[in-house]
């Protein structure tokens, strides 16, 4: 089981370690293709592997006007980064004190006296210290001198593009979510819990559930192939993200509509999970509610289209 630290003084217990540092947003393929080799180096060395990440995301602080929203908040993080095998996660409270760290005194006093890093595993792009100054020749630098080693990986490239959080919140922000799917190497969801919505599936259109505020990252407006978890159960769903401009809304929503829809019963504290699969179309006005419905039913044919396909070839 993955052990969780909240600060440097707890993680200063924890033995000599084999670590990486970073935002960790979304855990994508390239991050568990490291963190897979800290694992394995920290088992062949006799030290614990770790991770080492921050909350909030460093931007949040430094620059909030222009801070991402995130791929995993901090929740879904920890849980994928467990998923890793990793013995322990180390989160560190990121303030504007620690932002003006000095690279060197980053390696002395976080990788060395409270990490007792052994090896130290980074991406090509790693920067660390105040105002980003330290490099990954800095840390190859500094771990020759202070006495660990210093693992550094190239940059991932999968089908054309670089493997990066950055580059995947660009694509969910395009609408592209299958490619995103492939760099993340699993379907982007989003968390959150049931909210009451304006009655407009159950009235007049089809049974869904609509998600409460969420404040991290969605997709592109539009309609989506999903998989929905309400509770402990799972549907196969379609979802609109978007504003529902047929009915005059005029705020932001995630609407799902359950395929193979029951009765269940739903509160405020139901947590709800949707997974993105595949795009279907862009949120439209339709003229009529009837056309709408109409357009409803097209998107669940496909969709379930898209099922059928997918358990043919889970089966072959």
């Amino acid at each position: 089981m993955t052990q969780v630290f909240r600060s440097l003084e707890q993680a200063a217990g924890a033995g000599a370690t084999v670590a990486s540092v970073g935002n960790f947003d979304g855990v994508h393929i390239a991050h568990r293709e490291v963190l897979a080799r800290v694992v394995e180096r920290a088992r062949e060395l006799g030290a614990r592997s770790m991770a080492v990440t921050f909350d909030p995301h460093p931007m949040r602080i430094l620059r909030p006007d222009v801070a991402p929203r995130l791929l995993t908040p901090l929740a879904v993080k920890l849980q994928l980064l467990a998923e890793t095998g990793l013995d322990a996660v180390l989160v560190v409270p990121f303030t504007r004190d620690l932002s003006l760290m000095p690279p060197r005194e980053f390696g002395s006093e976080v990788l060395c006296r409270n990490l007792r890093a052994l090896e130290v595993h980074e991406g090509a792009n790693f920067h660390f210290g105040h105002r980003a100054e330290g490099n990954v020749d800095l840390l190859r630098s500094l771990g020759a001198e202070l006495g660990f080693t210093t693992v550094i990986y190239p940059e991932k490239r999968l089908r054309g593009d670089v493997v990066s959080s950055s580059r995947i919140r660009q694509l969910i922000l395009q609408g592209r979510i299958t490619r995103a799917n492939r760099l993340l190497g699993r379907s982007f969801s989003v968390i959150g819990n049931a909210g009451r919505g304006r009655g407009y599936g159950h009235r007049y259109t089809v049974p869904t559930i609509n998600l409460s505020r969420y404040d991290e990252l969605a997709p592109h407006d539009g309609v989506y192939v999903t998989c929905t978890r309400v509770g402990q159960e799972q549907f196969h769903s379609v979802t609109n993200v978007g504003n529902r401009p047929t009915f005059g809304a005029d705020s932001f929503a995630i609407e799902t509509h359950l395929l193979n829809f029951h009765p269940i019963e739903v509160t405020s504290e139901t947590e709800v999970e949707i997974a993105f699969l595949y795009r279907l179309r862009e949120e439209h006005k339709f003229p009529t509610v009837d056309a709408l419905r109409e357009q409803i039913g097209r998107d669940v044919r496909r969709a379930g289209h898209y099922f059928e396909l997918a358990k043919e070839r889970l089966d072959s």
